[in-house]
């Protein structure tokens, strides 16, 4: 490790500058791209598509139809059947994941010569378009750590069970995707140690610069990873940030975005009352209904699918991977139908750099209503032949490339999403245009939106992946 030797700052101050360093243990990224080669070459990983009927340990329900797990615990593909005052379709039925449990996504951080550097992870999920990507130190459901599948216990799992051996430093319950899940959850935490450990071969120290580097490349680092990224905050309550004289141009708005809670168009409590009213107005019932009930959708031996064949399928695969707690298995996996979209659009108003929010509802959300990105929707090809594209999508199709900021094809959950990828942007408007925003949009600093992100069910996984993307370098 280089030593910096860094003075000891607030948690915060340690966040920025560890997001300005890009480097560390690994000298630049191409060692670090040799590394991640070298893990991929020396485990063996295969992913196979294969009829419902060869999953060992799952099977249809006779009487509900409802696809599940012969102990009982993981997850289950259930039906659902919704019906809302908000948005463009009133009622719908859909297959939907139930996984009634709290996992734990999990960063281990340390300093080393006053430089705050993030255990990560190269880790296999079945899902993954390409196998193996960057993950958090731990990422397990509780199935998984409590060892159902009776596996070895993931590694370093006591730093986030045990408040006695790391100092914690982010510790939030945050949601899963509204429209995939019903009301999941998983515990977000990044945890500081000072103890010395031994390195396992897939594992490295990366400093958050890198990391972000890393989020600029297709595929690269996880959602999972993503979401705890997420919850970093990069100035305390009234500090303007000394690093601001060192940055010029976006990065320079970004950052003072990150840190100025109160040069926001809309006051906090401002924002509190858009976003109540708004949960006050819409309504949505999620009822959980029989699989077999659903009477838009098919089962074949190999999918379920929608008569459409647009939005989404689920599909059974087998398992081998070499480094894993468990070395085979089968499951079910959500399979996209087709490449999404995630974009914020950002300009500057008053000279503070404004994100666009929206406050969208999904069936699976714990309370209904979150934030989202100002779009986000899964099937672009489709909606455009359509011609239902919903506001604000057209600034993303063929943005001016000197308005691009961030874009990256990046992956969701390949725990449970079958190739399932999302165009992750950033396009930022010229200070000069104005927009008719519809009532469930609002302009928020960066800095607001990290403040909420600080408590339950206010931002969406998208939301939290798009934030973590956002670059200083």
């Amino acid at each position: 490790m280089a030593d910096l030797n860094i003075k000891d700052k607030s948690i915060e101050s340690s966040f920025l500058s560890s997001a300005l360093a890009t480097e560390g243990h690994f000298r630049d990224l191409a060692e670090f791209h040799a590394w991640f080669r070298s893990r991929s070459e020396a485990n063996t990983f295969k992913v196979a598509a294969i009829p419902f009927s060869e999953m060992v340990d799952w099977h249809f329900d006779p009487v509900s139809g409802n696809l599940v797990h012969k102990s009982g615990r993981f997850f289950s593909i259930e039906g659902l059947r919704v019906k809302t005052n908000f948005g463009g379709p009133k009622q719908w039925e859909q297959p939907i994941i139930n996984q009634p449990e709290i996992g734990i996504l999990g960063i281990v951080t340390k300093k080393f010569g006053g430089l705050r550097y993030f255990l990560m992870q190269a880790k296999m999920e079945p899902g993954n378009v390409n196998v193996l990507q960057i993950s958090p130190t731990v990422q397990a459901t509780k199935s998984n750590y409590t060892q159902v599948h009776q596996g070895l216990r993931p590694l370093f799992l006591d730093y986030f069970l045990d408040r006695s051996k790391a100092r914690v430093l982010v510790d939030q319950l945050q949601s899963e995707q509204g429209a995939r899940f019903l009301r999941k959850r998983n515990r977000n935490m990044i945890v500081e140690i000072e103890d010395e450990i031994d390195l396992p071969e897939d594992f490295c120290w990366l400093t958050l610069g890198q990391l972000k580097e890393l989020l600029k490349i297709d595929n690269l680092v996880n959602m999972d990873a993503r979401s705890v990224l997420s919850g970093i905050r990069y100035a305390a309550e009234g500090e303007r940030p000394a690093e601001l004289a060192g940055l010029n141009g976006f990065a320079k708005d970004l950052l003072v975005s990150m840190s100025d809670r109160r040069g926001g168009r809309h006051a906090r409590t401002e924002i509190i009352s858009w976003f109540t009213g708004l949960k006050a107005k819409y309504e949505c019932s999620a009822e959980s209904v029989p699989l077999k009930e659903l009477t838009a959708w098919r089962r074949t031996p190999t999918e379920i699918s929608h008569e459409s064949n647009n939005f989404f399928s689920v599909m059974a695969v087998s398992v081998q991977a070499g480094n894993r707690e468990v070395r085979s298995w089968a499951q079910p996996l959500v399979k996209q139908a087709a490449v999404g979209l995630v974009g914020f659009l950002v300009k500057k108003i008053d000279n503070v750099l404004h994100v666009l929010v929206q406050a969208k509802l999904e069936p699976g959300f714990l309370d209904l209503v979150e934030m989202m990105p100002t779009v986000c929707f899964s099937d672009v090809e489709c909606l455009t032949r359509q011609k239902t594209l919903p506001p604000f999508a057209e600034k993303f199709m063929a943005p001016a490339p000197e308005r691009i900021r961030y874009a990256a094809i990046l992956s969701e959950e390949g725990g449970r999403f079958y190739h399932s990828q999302n165009k992750y942007m950033v396009v930022e408007a010229a200070e000069t245009e104005e927009f008719k925003l519809p009532e469930n949009y609002i302009w928020m600093t960066v800095a607001q939106l990290l403040e909420f992100g600080r408590y339950n069910n206010y931002l969406s996984i998208e939301t939290r992946s798009l934030l973590s993307c956002l670059n200083l370098l």
